[in-house]
């Protein structure tokens, strides 16, 4: 597990179980040239050849960074209320590389990575699985991939949806929490922009890239997950799916999410992909998020897509009960400001509850500002 000290005690802890949530998590370039560590800044991009452009375009925006930044300076806003909240797991999708390795994946036009001493970036939050099946861990090939696999298993946070060959990417992360077992399994869908070769296959490294999105696709995972399912576990199906912008919800996502509900075969759906927050729906008791949106970038200063405010994001709070059922989620409302996280204005927080219960509508859910000005999920 990660290695941050936990701060608190709570009483009746094996009742429910308290999970810190979150989507992608994004540590490389103009954020690993900001920390006291950081690779060489040459980038393969097509119109940025150096990451500390992105420290530039971050400063232009926003003012001065600073540095170099201490390694839970990106958390910023949310090491406080997770102090307080005392979650029993934190589980994000680590979307860069940790590794020195310098040569990237051909014919790929952004490649993330971070020094592999930025781990402690993670321990410090005291992260405890990192998933990642996703779009940009192979960014700096297999030996990227191997390097990352090696640095987080001696930082001791657990990985999911990434191996040294396809058994051990399908293999979940366990996690022993007061309540019991947790079990965190990770893929990802080729329409998130995972390149088809990225897949573990025999004995070849890979992310654990799921081939059909059908509900026979669905049967399948079900099948592996409860294989792996004992009695008394709660489990996490994180999914990286779909593109990264846009708050439409596909039809296939919708029923591939609910099969595995139905199965008994997860009791959250974790989705993520999208660099904004998207709808969410509970199922029988159990959440899906679409889309957790972006946690951790460094896209400060970069134009377009301004309907979405993509500088505002969420920390998930979510309490499940012991069979799984969704007991409460709240959510922490964030902006992304010199490469911290700061917490929302009052009006940031309220469009984020408006959007979230227009593209919620749908699922009949709706989103609602708490009177301490965090947001709080409603169905």
């Amino acid at each position: 597990m990660g290695s941050a000290v936990r701060v608190g005690t709570r009483a009746g802890a094996a009742r429910t179980t308290r999970l810190f949530l979150a989507g992608d998590v994004m540590l490389g370039r103009g954020v690993d040239q900001a920390l006291g560590r950081s690779v060489e800044p040459w980038l393969f991009e097509h119109f940025v050849r150096d990451a500390r452009d992105y420290l530039v375009l971050a400063e232009r925006a926003n003012g001065p960074v600073g540095g170099p930044l201490a390694p839970e300076a990106p958390w910023g806003a949310l090491c406080e209320p997770l102090a307080r909240w005392v979650p029993d797991a934190r589980v994000v999708n680590l979307e860069t590389a940790l590794t020195s390795h310098a040569v990237p994946w051909a014919g790929k036009g952004i490649h993330y990575r971070a020094h592999p001493g930025n781990v402690d970036v993670l321990t410090s939050f005291g992260v405890d699985v990192a998933g990642l099946a996703n779009n940009h861990v192979l960014d700096w090939g297999r030996p990227g991939l191997d390097e990352t696999l090696v640095t987080l298993h001696g930082a001791g946070v657990a990985v999911a949806g990434a191996g040294c060959d396809a058994r051990q990417a399908a293999v979940p992360a366990a996690i022993e929490t007061p309540a019991g077992r947790l079990l965190v399994f990770a893929a990802c869908f080729a329409d998130a922009g995972v390149p088809e070769d990225w897949g573990a296959d025999g004995d070849v490294s890979g992310v654990w890239l799921l081939p059909d999105p059908s509900p026979r696709g669905a049967e399948a995972l079900a099948g592996h997950v409860l294989a792996h399912r004992r009695p008394g576990d709660l489990v996490i199906v994180s999914l990286h799916w779909g593109p990264n912008w846009g708050y439409g919800v596909p039809a296939w996502q919708r029923e591939f999410a609910q099969r595995l509900l139905g199965a008994e075969a997860a009791d959250l759906v974790l989705g993520h992909s999208s660099h904004h927050p998207k709808g969410i729906e509970v199922f029988d008791g159990r959440a899906i998020l679409y889309g957790a949106g972006d946690l951790i970038n460094d896209y400060e200063g970069i134009e377009g897509h301004e309907r979405y405010r993509p500088d505002l994001t969420l920390g998930y709070l979510a309490s499940l009960a012991a069979d799984g059922r969704l007991v409460s989620l709240l959510m922490l409302p964030l902006r992304r400001r010199r490469l911290r996280l700061e917490r929302a204005t009052p009006e940031e927080g309220r469009w984020l509850a408006a959007s979230l219960s227009r593209a919620g509508a749908g699922f009949g859910t709706r989103v609602d500002v708490t009177n301490d000005g965090g947001l709080a999920l409603r169905w």
